[in-house]
């Protein structure tokens, strides 16, 4: 019986070892976490899902920044929308050292904002695995997962993340600290091993 039960105990080792040194999702691979921001919920995120997977982060700057002025910022961007104009970018980047593209922004007018359009139009990420992250004011992330499908085609793209961020409207900014960060924090880890790009 004793005999029994350490060939028991080492096999269950061997397989808690061999569990152990099963390669990551992302061994050998290059990531890229691609964010827009305003109020620095976005960026937040970001962060939190490079703890996890490492890369670069990535912030993207347009040649000509939005105002300042929230509600000048709103109008800009809905004219944008609607003429389906896609702002310049002054961040560039070395597509071609990427495997992995996280791409994360917040909902404007229920949309991916035109700045995040304009660096997916631009880039070739035919191949690439592409997963999409997102922080609203609650109403969700609108069209916008759909919207990176549109534009990346010949991409892998994964199940995308989301959750509430700042209402600037209502004057409320950053709120990704003490709870709220915790929570989003264990969220985000919980994303990313149902996406299985960690275990």
């Amino acid at each position: 019986m004793t005999r029994f039960l350490m060939i028991a105990l080492l096999l269950s080792l061997m397989t808690s070892c061999s569990k152990a040194q099963q390669p990551s999702t992302l061994a050998g691979k290059k990531i890229l976490i691609v964010y827009l921001t305003r109020t620095k919920n976005t960026f937040a995120v970001a962060q939190m899902i490079q703890k996890n997977v490492g890369g670069t982060l990535l912030g993207l700057e347009l040649v000509k920044p939005y105002p300042e002025n929230y509600r000048q910022h709103v109008a800009q961007m809905v004219q944008e929308n609607r003429d389906n104009y896609l702002p310049p970018l002054k961040t560039r980047v070395d597509m071609e050292k990427y495997d992995i593209v996280f791409v994360g922004f917040p909902t404007w007018d229920m949309k991916i904002p035109p700045p995040m359009k304009s660096f997916l139009k631009q880039y070739d990420l035919k191949g690439k695995t592409i997963a999409p992250f997102n922080t609203n004011a609650g109403y969700g992330v609108g069209s916008g997962f759909e919207t990176v499908k549109e534009f990346c085609p010949d991409s892998k793209v994964l199940e995308g993340y989301s959750t509430t961020g700042g209402i600037e409207r209502d004057g409320v900014l950053f709120v990704m600290k003490g709870e709220k960060e915790t929570r989003t924090s264990a969220e985000v880890r919980e994303w990313l091993q149902k996406i299985k790009v960690i275990h």
